[in-house]
């Protein structure tokens, strides 16, 4: 008997530089990840592309408006294999400044400062590799 394979759930981060200094967003909820530390995104919503979420969960989560630019690191599995994280690359467009809307603070971090808060560990693979795209 043949079961249906069903697609994996995406799920996207934005990896949003401005001045050298890379976006953290600390969890409220749920309790056990709140105090934890990601990149802000969230689930891609059926007819909705990668890039198309990144925006409207920045726009939710942040108040801002991003360009999303290129992949930064690798697919992260999540829940078994069921989701995927993919991290973009992002810049402000609108001149605001990221309000902590569903976040319990924010914080612009810097290369040396990367590993300065505790990290989920879905989002701690590529804050390796986001080291080279921030100022020293």
């Amino acid at each position: 008997m043949q079961t249906e394979r069903t697609m994996p759930l995406i799920i996207v981060g934005a990896a949003i530089i401005a001045n050298g200094r890379v976006l953290a967003c600390e969890r409220a909820e749920p309790p056990e990840m709140s105090g934890k530390w990601e990149f802000p995104g969230g689930k891609v919503e059926p007819g909705e592309g990668e890039t198309e979420a990144l925006v409207r969960e920045c726009e939710e989560e942040l108040g801002v408006v991003v360009v999303v630019g290129e992949r930064v690191g690798m697919d992260i599995a999540l829940n078994h294999g069921n989701a995927i994280l993919k991290v973009y690359v992002a810049s402000l467009t609108n001149g605001r400044e990221p309000t902590a809307i569903e976040h319990s603070a924010l914080r612009w971090l810097g290369a040396d400062e990367l590993y300065s808060v505790p990290w989920l560990p879905a989002d701690a693979p590529i804050v390796d590799a986001l080291k080279p795209l921030l100022a020293a």
